[in-house]
């Protein structure tokens, strides 16, 4: 999505969802009720988001679908709600941290296949900053990284390296026969 799909109005709308539902958690123990139809036709499109959370520059929290699975006001509510209190890495979130979370939310194209001859022509494909991929391995394994993340893994190398072991596949581990998918995204935070 390289040319934003959403206009500021609806970003702020989708960002106060957020808010709202995370400190409707805190209140209540859960997400924030979403009525669809009292946002703009464009947020209650079916599309797939991750909502993440930082505190001090460090990840707080990043939940999130790579397919859409229901509108997106819903899909934001449900994510952001995840992200701070059902994230496995991190201890629910508490009261008292509420003022030094940051929140993004990164809204997904959708996903296509990367065909590649090799590990080389591969990485040739990968567009830095731009690329969000998906790994898949003939085993079951899986995992993301959303484009964000060439922040910290600024080469292609480095990004598929750190992907693979994402993935729970050993460190310079390689086959031929990985499906990778690779996505875009819009952010605002």
């Amino acid at each position: 999505m390289p040319e934003s799909v959403y206009p500021p109005e609806q970003r702020q709308a989708l960002l106060d969802l957020a808010w709202d539902s995370i400190r409707h958690g805190l209140e209540h123990g859960d997400p924030v009720p979403v009525k669809k139809e009292h946002f703009p036709k464009a947020l209650q499109a079916r599309r797939a988001c991750f909502v993440t959370l930082h505190k001090g520059g460090q990840l707080r929290g990043c939940i999130g679908h790579l397919e859409a699975v229901q509108s997106l006001v819903e899909d934001v509510a449900g994510n952001a709600y995840a992200a701070a209190f059902g994230d496995p890495r991190f201890a629910p979130l508490q009261a008292g941290e509420l003022d030094g979370i940051e929140l993004d939310i990164s809204v997904l194209s959708e996903a296509e296949t990367l065909p590649y001859e090799n590990r080389q022509d591969l990485l040739r494909k990968i567009r830095p900053d731009i690329d969000g991929l998906i790994l898949s391995s003939p085993t079951g394994h899986r995992g993301t990284f959303l484009p964000s993340v060439w922040e910290s893994l600024p080469t292609a190398e480095q990004f598929l390296q750190h992907l693979v072991m994402k993935a729970g596949l050993p460190s310079g581990y390689w086959s031929d026969d990985l499906k990778i998918e690779r996505y875009t995204t819009e952010s605002f935070s």
